[in-house]
């Protein structure tokens, strides 16, 4: 995969712990994938496992993105935090990281139900109530999908 400098290198977000509190405070990702000659994107709530360096996504049991996840399992993410656009100067505030990575669909159960753990509690103020809810039993998790993406590099950038 080839690397690229970045231009203005006093937008460059490097220091991990600045990276690690957008993942933490970001509440989905917008993810990029290729199958063949056609591109997709789609967005995604997500849950960061910052002990195993991975994000986390839930989605249904078919679709575009299992389709493109089964034929390149090569994707890059971005997160956005937007601190508003400055009127009158031309200026966007702005913080976003581009992740890239292989992204998973997770078989096993017991690391669904640490994924949707993950999920929940990254997103959700009360987790074990919406858990219950809508996983009433280990046979609730055939009916979704839980997608790994396993984060190999980040690059930052911000604007003012």
């Amino acid at each position: 995969m080839s690397t690229y400098h970045m231009r203005r290198e006093d937008r460059n977000i490097s220091d991990q712990t600045e990276i690690l509190k957008i993942i933490k405070n970001a509440k989905f990702s917008t993810i990029g994938m290729a199958k063949e000659n056609e591109p997709y994107l789609v967005t995604l709530s997500h849950g960061y496992d910052e002990k195993n360096n991975v994000l986390y996504f839930h989605c249904a049991n078919e679709g575009k993105k299992v389709d493109f996840i089964k034929n390149n399992s090569m994707v890059c993410a971005t997160i956005i935090e937007n601190n508003g656009y400055v009127d009158g100067k031309c200026e966007q505030h702005y913080s976003s990281l581009l992740i890239f990575g292989k992204m998973f669909i997770i078989e096993n159960i017991e690391e669904k139900k640490n994924g949707l753990n993950v999920i929940l509690h990254h997103l959700e103020s009360e987790p074990e109530s919406i858990l219950k809810r809508n996983i009433p039993s280990d046979e609730s998790y055939h009916k979704i999908i839980i997608l790994k993406l396993i984060i190999e590099r980040i690059t930052g950038k911000k604007g003012k």
